[in-house]
C-alpha cells in the first residue's frame, strides 16, 4: 500500500497543543481519563492479574546478577526488590561477590531517604573521587526524570556531607578536579542552557564558595547540544578534556593546559579515548571512526578502530595502528581496557566475537583472538583502576554472555588467557526445551538484505497462526543483539508467542554505514526494512497480519508509529512506547533539538518535505483503517516529551479511531520508577498483545 500524499496538517492548525503542557491540570485530567479507560479494559481481563504477578516476581527475584562497578577495593551495586523498591546502593568485595550469597554492605538506602525527605527519589548515579573513592557526588532524580539533584556524600561515614557540594535540580554535568574543586555544567540561569536543554557553560567551583562565584572555563553556543568535561588524575598522565557537542554525532575536543584551551585535532565525529596506566610507559590515543579518514596514502574506512602514540600525535604525526577494520558482516561493538590490552568487542552478523590487542613497552600492539562464548551477545568491562600503581586487577575484566535461550552469565577473564571463572549465572527462568532461535534475512525495497532473529516457542509451527511480536529500533547507531528475557519467558514464550527482533538500517549492527544509510532524507529506509521483515514473516508463514504485532520505544516508537500508518493492513497490534511522533515539533520539545542530526530540521522546507512524508502525527487520516494501538509514556520523561504520545492518541480519537493509552505519572524515559510500576506497565502491554493476537479457537 502506497503512503498517502495528502497534505499533512500544519502545526499552527494543531488543536491538541494544550497536551504539551506536561503538568497542566487539563492535560493531566485527560491523562487520568485515558489511563482509567485502559486499566478498566485490560485490567478486567482474566490474564492481567496473573501476568502482573509473574512479571513482578521476575523483577523482584533474588535470582538476578547484581550489576557492579569497581571503585578501588569495592564493587558497588544498586539493588531493587519488593522490600527496596527505590533501591539499596551497596558494596562488597570481589572475593565476596564470587560467593553464591555475598555479604553486602549498605551505603545508602534510597527508600529510607525518600521517606525521610518526603521526596520521590530515583537513583541517577554517583561520581566518586579516586584513588580512595570516599567522596562521591550522588545524583538523585525526582520520579526518574533526566534532571537531577547532585549532593556530596561520604561513602565511609555513609552520610551526606554537611556544607558539601550541592546542585539544585537540573540536567547537570559534574567532575572532580580534586577534593575541594569541581567542574560544573548546570543551569546557571537564563541563557546558560542549550536549545536541547543541556549545559552550555562549564565552570570551576571551589569548596566553600557560592556557585555564583564559580569561574567560567568554557562556553558553548545555544545551538550546540551540550558541553561536558572529563578529568584524568592518573599520575604522569593528568589530563582535563573538555568536549563541545556540535550535534548528536559530532564533537570538538579541547585539552585544558593551565588556563589555555588547546584543540585536539581529531575527526569531530570520532569517538575518542585514551589508554595509559600509572607506572607504565606510553600514552595511546584511540579513535573509533564514524567517517573515512585519510592518513598519508592510506584511507581508513568508517567503523575502524585506530591507535596512535599520543605524544607524537600532538606533535602532528598521523601514524596509526589498525586494531579493527570493518567488513560487510563485521562491525565494532565497543572496546574495554586492561592495563596493557585493548579488548575489542565485535559483531559478526549480529553475533559477538572478542579480540585482544596487547600493547608492548614501545607502544606496538599484537592481536590475539579470544575463545569467547558464542553465538550470542557479549559484554566486556575492564576492571583496571589506572590510579592504582600495583593494581591486582590490572589485567582482569568482566565478560557477560547471553542469547535468546541461554540465561545470562558473568565471567571473570584475564587478558592473555582463555580461562575464565564463572562469577554469576542465572538459573533458567523458563523451560526452553523444544524452543529454538533462528536468524533469517529479508529483502528490503531497495534490495538490501536485512537480518532478523526469530525465537520460537515450544511446539510452534509455520502455519501462519502464531501470535508474533516484531520488535525494532533502527536509529542512532544502536544495535539490537540477542538477550535472555525472563519477562518474555513468563508472559510470552510460555503461552505460545513468537518474538522477532529486526536489525534494520539506522541501527549499528553493521557499523556507521548501516546507521548512516537511514538518516535524515533516507530515514524511510528504516521503515522499509521493518515492513520487509513483516512481509517475510507472512511469506514464511511464521505469522499473519491477524496475529502479527509490532513494538518499539523512543526512536522505535517513531518506527512503529510510522509503519502502522504506512502499512496498517500488515498488523493487528502496535505497542508504541515513550515515542517521538510529532516530527514537526520534535526539535522544540525537551531534548528534541539534539536529534536534528538524526532526523533533519523541520524548520527547513526542503528537509520538512521528507520528514513530513513519515511523521506519524501529521499522517493520521480520518479514512484510515488502523489496528487498535496501545501508546505508553511517562509524565516525568524529560527526554522525549509525553506530548508526542498524548497528541497522537488525541488525533486518533478525534478521527474516530479506537486506541488505548497509558501514561505513568512518573518514571522518566524508562517508563517506570520502580518494579511495581514496571510490572503494571508490562502486564498492560502483554495483556493487550494477547487480546489482539491470540490464535483462533
Amino acid at each position: 500500500m502506497a503512503m498517502s500524499q495528502d497534505k499533512p496538517a500544519a502545526a499552527d492548525d494543531d488543536p491538541h497543543l494544550w497536551l504539551e503542557e506536561v503538568q497542566g491540570d487539563k492535560a493531566l485530567a485527560w491523562v487520568r481519563e485515558r489511563n482509567a479507560e485502559t486499566q478498566k479494559l485490560l485490567g478486567a481481563r482474566a490474564d492481567f492479574a496473573p501476568t502482573r504477578e509473574k512479571l513482578l516476581a521476575v523483577l523482584n527475584s533474588q535470582d538476578r546478577i547484581p550489576a557492579v562497578s569497581r571503585r578501588g577495593d569495592w564493587f558497588y551495586n544498586l539493588w531493587q526488590d519488593a522490600t527496596h523498591k527505590r533501591g539499596l546502593w551497596r558494596r562488597t568485595t570481589l572475593d565476596e561477590y564470587r560467593k553464591a550469597s555475598p555479604k553486602w554492605e549498605t551505603v545508602l538506602d534510597l527508600d529510607a531517604l525518600a521517606a525521610a525527605e518526603k521526596e520521590n527519589w530515583v537513583w541517577a548515579g554517583a561520581e566518586c573521587l579516586g584513588p580512595d573513592y570516599r567522596r562521591c557526588l550522588i545524583s538523585l532524580s525526582r520520579g526518574g526524570a533526566d534532571a537531577k539533584v547532585v549532593r556530596e556524600f561520604d561513602s565511609v561515614a555513609k552520610s551526606f556531607v554537611a556544607g558539601g557540594f550541592v546542585l539544585p535540580e537540573a540536567k547537570s554535568d559534574v567532575a572532580w578536579v580534586d577534593a575541594d574543586t569541581l567542574y560544573v555544567g548546570t543551569d546557571f540561569g537564563p541563557g546558560s542552557m542549550t536549545d536541547s536543554g543541556y549545559p552550555r557553560i562549564l565552570k570551576r567551583w571551589k569548596r566553600g564558595t557560592p556557585l555564583a562565584d564559580a569561574k567560567t572555563v568554557f562556553e558553548g553556543r545555544r545551538e550546540n547540544i551540550w558541553v561536558g568535561v572529563s578529568v584524568d588524575t592518573t599520575p604522569g598522565f593528568e589530563r582535563t578534556l573538555i568536549v563541545r557537542a556540535l550535534d548528536f554525532f559530532r564533537q570538538e575536543h579541547y585539552l585544558l593546559q593551565g588556563d589555555a584551551l588547546v584543540r585536539l585535532e581529531v575527526p569531530d565525529d570520532a569517538r575518542v579515548s585514551f589508554m595509559h596506566s600509572a607506572g607504565v610507559a606510553g600514552d595511546t590515543l584511540l579513535l573509533e571512526l564514524r567517517s573515512d579518514l585519510k592518513a598519508g596514502e592510506r584511507l581508513h574506512p568508517k567503523g575502524s578502530l585506530l591507535a596512535a602514540d599520543m605524544a607524537a600525535y600532538l606533535k602532528g604525526e598521523r601514524r596509526f595502528q589498525v586494531l579493527f577494520e570493518p567488513t560487510e558482516t563485521r562491525s565494532l561493538a565497543g572496546i574495554a581496557l586492561t592495563r596493557s590490552h585493548v579488548l575489542v568487542n565485535i559483531l559478526d552478523n549480529v553475533t559477538g566475537r572478542l579480540e585482544e590487542w596487547k600493547r608492548d613497552a614501545n607502544g606496538r600492539f599484537a592481536r590475539r583472538a579470544v575463545d569467547a562464548p558464542s553465538p550470542g551477545n557479549l559484554g566486556v568491562t575492564g576492571l583496571h583502576d589506572p590510579l592504582s600503581r600495583d593494581d591486582p586487577l590490572a589485567e582482569q575484566y568482566l565478560l557477560s554472555y547471553t542469547d535468546f535461550l541461554t540465561p545470562d552469565s558473568l565471567l571473570l577473564g584475564r587478558s592473555g588467557s582463555d580461562k575464565r571463572d564463572t562469577l554469576k549465572s542465572l538459573p533458567a527462568s523458563f523451560d526452553s526445551v523444544g524452543m529454538r532461535a533462528e536468524q533469517h534475512f529479508a529483502t528490503s525495497r531497495d534490495g538490501t538484505r536485512v537480518p532478523y532473529f526469530v525465537v520460537w516457542p515450544r511446539g510452534a509451527k509455520a502455519d501462519g497462526n502464531n501470535p508474533t511480536l516484531l520488535y525494532g529500533y533502527g536509529g542512532f547507531q544502536i544495535s539490537l543483539e540477542p538477550w535472555y528475557s525472563r519477562g518474555f519467558g513468563a508472559a510470552w514464550y510460555q503461552r505460545g508467542g513468537v518474538l522477532v527482533v529486526a536489525n534494520i538500517r539506522g541501527g549499528g549492527e553493521f557499523g556507521p554505514r548501516w546507521h548512516q544509510a537511514a538518516m535524515k532524507a533516507d530515514k524511510q529506509r528504516s521503515y522499509d526494512d521493518f515492513i520487509a521483515v513483516a512481509e517475510d514473516l507472512v511469506r514464511r508463514k511464521i505469522s499473519s497480519p491477524r496475529h502479527l504485532g509490532i513494538e518499539g520505544g523512543s526512536n522505535g516508537g517513531l518506527l512503529v508509529g510510522a509503519v502502522m500508518l504506512q502499512r496498517p493492513e500488515l498488523f493487528n497490534a502496535v505497542v508504541c512506547q515513550v515515542p517521538l511522533l510529532d516530527m514537526k515539533r520534535f526539535h522544540k520539545l525537551l531534548a528534541g533539538a539534539s536529534w536534528v542530526a538524526e532526523y533533519g530540521n523541520p524548520e527547513l522546507p526542503e528537509e520538512w518535505a521528507w520528514i513530513s512524508r513519515y511523521s506519524p502525527y501529521q499522517n493520521v487520516r480520518r479514512d484510515g483503517k488502523y489496528p487498535t494501538a496501545l501508546f505508553t509514556t511517562s509524565t516525568r520523561d524529560d527526554r522525549v516529551h509525553p506530548g508526542h504520545a498524548r497528541k497522537m492518541v488525541a488525533r486518533l480519537r478525534e478521527y474516530g479511531h479506537p486506541v488505548l493509552y497509558y501514561e505513568n505519572i512518573e518514571g522518566g524515559h524508562g517508563g517506570a520508577a520502580d518494579n511495581e510500576q514496571r510490572a503494571t506497565l508490562q502486564a498492560l502491554e502483554f495483556t493487550y498483545l494477547w487480546q489482539q493476537l491470540s490464535r483462533a479457537d
